[in-house]
């Protein structure tokens, strides 16, 4: 790669870091522009001396994020939110910023941009979450048409905030939920024709792609010298699909509790997302809940991450890497005896 000047919207987060030490490797000199930059100092040992540097930018603000991207080669946008909780709303975050950030990055003569959305987003979403993803889309590609968009599933890694969630959970509950449907269908009796709840549990289907696949896609594109992704979108998603009851199981069998697999009917998730979503650091929320009634897939004839030249990571290989923490500890009885 040569030298290049990387702005990094948003690299605090659980794919940021990722992304930064990458892009360090790569020899790219990075400015990771954050709105508290006393709380990313753990970035700057990924980079040799003064390779990896922070700078206080809010992508609310034009100013601030004009002066994030003033002489970058380089633009990537990785702020999001997962719930919504004062002045960070959806609307700003997802659907606003992206094209505050093309537009700040077009000016300053910004070679290329990469912005990561997400798979699911639709401008016919039922998720607010998906929905402004989207917005954000189409207002970065009116801004910058180049920029290559890049829409992950669900990530795993060791920070991640899925299957470390529910590794948690598996931990102090007895029970681990499987969100579904209920639907009336209709028998025949000798009686008469009667309406009999049918469930469908855990059969919401998602694509789990490893963040080490996502960052490595984003260190390719940067490191192109045709820029032959310009313009282009990129679904990026692992190589196998599952339901959600097998990633449950999954989590029961690496953390090694057996937990009951219980449906919870959707508006039973619903109810308990509208009352968590008010907690200081909400677990779970009502927008989520709805999130989870679609299927999270690389849609059919998309580009992926093989069009990277990158051969996508299992689930089944990388989890038992991180997810053992969460195993019930238990004591060697011969260091015991010899104790």
């Amino acid at each position: 790669m040569s030298k290049r000047i990387v702005t990094v919207f948003g690299g605090s987060g659980f794919l940021g870091r990722h992304v930064i030490s990458k892009l360090a490797r790569e020899g790219a000199m990075i400015r990771v522009a954050v709105r508290r930059p006393e709380l990313a100092g753990y970035l700057c040992p990924m980079g040799g001396v003064g390779q990896i540097s922070l700078i206080q930018a809010n992508v609310r603000d034009d100013a601030s994020v004009a002066r994030a991207v003033e002489g970058a080669t380089d633009v990537i946008n990785l702020a999001g939110i997962l719930s919504e909780r004062g002045r960070q709303r959806f609307a700003e975050v997802h659907a606003n910023a992206p094209g505050r950030i093309g537009r700040a990055a077009a000016k300053a003569g910004v070679t290329r941009m990469i912005h990561v959305s997400a798979l699911g987003a639709t401008a016919d979403a039922s998720s607010a979450y998906a929905h402004s993803k989207a917005a954000g889309e189409i207002a970065l590609r009116e801004a910058f048409p180049n920029a290559s968009i890049l829409r992950p599933g669900v990530m795993f890694g060791m920070e991640d905030n899925f299957f470390n969630k529910f590794g948690a959970l598996a931990r102090i509950s007895p029970v681990l939920p499987l969100f579904c449907a209920i639907r009336q269908k209709p028998k025949l009796h000798l009686e008469g024709l009667y309406l009999v709840p049918e469930i469908e549990a855990g059969t919401t289907r998602m694509q789990p792609v490893f963040v080490e696949d996502v960052a490595e896609a984003m260190a390719r594109i940067i490191g192109q010298t045709g820029n032959e992704s310009a313009g282009k979108t990129y679904e990026l998603g692992g190589p196998n699909i599952y339901n959600f009851r097998q990633l449950m199981e999954f989590v029961a069998k690496e953390t090694q509790y057996k937990r009951l697999l219980v449906p919870v009917p959707y508006f039973v998730a619903d109810m308990i997302g509208f009352f968590a979503q008010f907690m200081p650091e909400p677990i779970f929320t009502a927008d989520q809940a709805k999130m989870l009634r679609d299927d999270n897939l690389v849609g059919e004839g998309t580009l992926t991450l093989s069009d990277l030249g990158i051969s996508a990571s299992p689930a089944e290989l990388i989890l038992p890497t991180y997810m053992h923490r969460f195993r019930r500890a238990r004591t060697n009885s011969s260091t015991a005896a010899q104790a």
